[in-house]
């Protein structure tokens, strides 16, 4: 795998400002670059989903699709694994799933994304997620934990066809709260984009930078210190979801949010800010609740 397949052309200037000594940090060597490519598909003997292409490279991996929820028994469960402790400078990791014939997936991580301080350079996270053939996937990741002092950028691209829904969502905490850090890393970046049928619906960039930043006025967290967003791109019962989703958030105490209507009808968008990661993971969940009960019956 070479660093010019895991590391994209157009990194910002906020990010490559940190490009320092990119041999120092030896970039491209074994264990800097972790790859994961999976692609699922619904398998008619069987009656559920299942793992039919599978390549990786430590310090990303998967192991087998688990079949456990008594309502959806169909639904494939992968777990994202990675035997080491976090995200280091220099690393560059690259992942890329595609769904397709009806293929129904949750996909999340075995635990935090830890970004470690970093002297020099930067890290990267590219993430594309692909949809076809009436398929239906959420991919939801623990949250993203940027320690003091480390540079992250992640890219996010969703592409699916008009037939089929992806839900995807992200979360950031300001870092070791328990060790006195609040808002002390450089910069972390999150930039996502969906395309339906090949057209793009709509860019969306997370960016902070909170030495230069002032983070708790009104205009960013307020009072608040965590962060999410998830995106449900599709073409089913946008309006009927969206309206669903802003209900359920007026009723939350402790948190502020909202749903929005993405261009074209081609979904939603949900912001919602907090104090608890935990409490926003429940509510990430109350979100796929609404969206199980509206679409996934369409997949079934």
């Amino acid at each position: 795998m070479s660093l010019e397949h895991c590391t994209p052309s157009d990194i910002p200037q906020e990010i490559s400002q940190y490009d320092g000594d990119v041999a120092q940090m030896n970039v491209g060597k074994s264990g800097k670059i972790g790859y994961l490519q999976l692609e699922l598909q619904n398998d008619t003997d069987k009656q559920k989903t299942i793992i039919t292409r599978k390549r990786s490279q430590v310090p990303l991996y998967v192991q087998k699709a688990l079949h456990y929820d008594l309502d959806y028994p169909s639904m494939a469960h992968v777990f994202v694994l990675s035997p080491s402790g976090g995200i280091l400078q220099g690393d560059r990791y690259r992942m890329d799933v595609e769904l397709k014939n009806n293929a129904i997936s949750h996909i999340t991580t075995q635990g935090a994304t830890r970004i470690y301080k970093m002297e020099s350079n930067y890290a990267t996270h590219m993430v594309t997620l692909s949809l076809k053939n009436n398929s239906y996937l959420e991919f939801i990741p623990e949250q993203i934990i940027p320690y003091k002092n480390s540079r992250f950028y992640q890219k996010t691209t969703l592409d699916i066809d008009d037939s089929s829904t992806v839900v995807y969502s992200e979360t950031i905490v300001p870092g070791r709260i328990a060790m006195g850090e609040m808002f002390d890393f450089d910069v972390c970046y999150l930039k996502t984009e969906g395309a339906i049928n090949q057209k793009i619906q709509f860019r969306d960039s997370s960016l902070l930078m909170p030495k230069t930043q002032k983070t708790q006025s009104l205009a960013m967290f307020d009072d608040k210190t965590i962060f999410t967003s998830v995106y449900v791109l599709t073409k089913k019962h946008v309006t009927k979801i969206n309206d669903l989703i802003n209900e359920m958030l007026s009723n939350i105490q402790g948190m502020s949010g909202g749903s929005s209507i993405l261009p074209n009808d081609s979904g939603v968008s949900i912001r919602i800010l907090g104090n608890s990661s935990e409490d926003q993971k429940i509510t990430i969940y109350q979100i796929l609740k609404i969206i199980r009960k509206e679409i996934l019956p369409e997949y079934l």
